[in-house]
């Protein structure tokens, strides 16, 4: 018996005239559709008159679930994956099946869909072509700061998802380890009927959701460190390497981040930190 194939299926991340037409079809075809929350879903499927058999798929029943995916596989059905909006595989557990998958020998193919990182990218007007998406930030205070200070030079655009119950704290730390000039876009509920793109300085930002309580789901998007100068005097690099390790970073990673903005060797910069 011939394998079946494991599809992994865009949805739309809010306005749902965004679903292709070949997304249509291939989950009105398969056999299962595995999915993160079959509530939600299970509402999207209803809404596009897709009557399939659904089963849940997500971070904490992954291991076994994963394991039965890829025998139904193996036994011949076709599977699309879905996550709760977007493209599954990024920043969820659709990831680790779709390597198990391909371990396994198994076909997997991609329906593109919606994808809120890039579309927020394009609609903030910061310089695309060269990003990094950095997804979700720690939650907890100290890791985020030191996540931060660990891209404080960093040159490519950055993407972040952020929850609204996080996003003040977010701006905040961003503000204060990366300048308040630095320039930013916060994307809003894309895609669907209050869709908002807030531009300007992270202290615009800041500014804005202090007075504006943040709802729905955001997408962060901060351009990248402005150019160095390429001289600094021994003082200067010791106040600097003091400043990254004050915010969270460990003494060897911020030899690195300072390596990497001056272009200098770790060990010259890690022994400052020693004097």
């Amino acid at each position: 018996m011939a394998e079946g194939k494991f599809y992994m299926v865009g949805t739309p991340i809010g306005n749902m005239e965004d679903i292709s037409a070949r997304a249509l079809r291939i989950l009105g075809e398969v056999d299962l559709i595995a999915a993160e929350d079959t509530r939600l879903s299970g509402r999207l499927l209803k809404a596009l008159n897709i009557k399939r058999p659904l089963i849940s798929y997500y971070e904490y029943n992954k291991t076994l679930r994963s394991k039965e995916l890829l025998l139904r596989l193996q036994a011949g059905e076709n599977i699309a994956l879905i996550s709760d909006a977007g493209l599954p595989g990024i920043c969820d557990p659709g990831a680790d099946l779709l390597r198990l998958v391909t371990e396994a020998g198994i076909e997997a193919v991609i329906i593109p869909g919606p994808n809120a990182a890039l579309s927020a990218l394009i609609l903030s007007g910061l310089d695309s072509r060269r990003f990094t998406f950095e997804g979700f930030l720690p939650r907890e205070k100290g890791k985020r700061r030191a996540a931060l200070a660990k891209l404080a030079y960093e040159k490519r655009t950055m993407i972040f998802y952020e929850a609204p119950h996080r996003l003040l704290a977010a701006l905040s730390d961003m503000t204060d380890i990366w300048g308040a000039e630095r320039q930013a876009a916060a994307g809003r509920e894309l895609t669907k009927l209050y869709e908002e793109m807030i531009r300007g300085s992270l202290a615009k930002l800041l500014a804005h959701f202090t007075q504006i309580s943040p709802r729905g789901e955001f997408t962060l998007v901060v351009a990248g460190a402005p150019p160095a100068a390429q001289t600094r005097s021994f003082n200067e690099l010791q106040e600097e390497l003091t400043a990254l390790i004050s915010a969270g970073q460990g003494r060897k990673d911020a030899a690195k981040v300072l390596a990497k903005k001056y272009d200098l060797p770790v060990k010259d910069i890690y022994g400052l930190g020693l004097k």
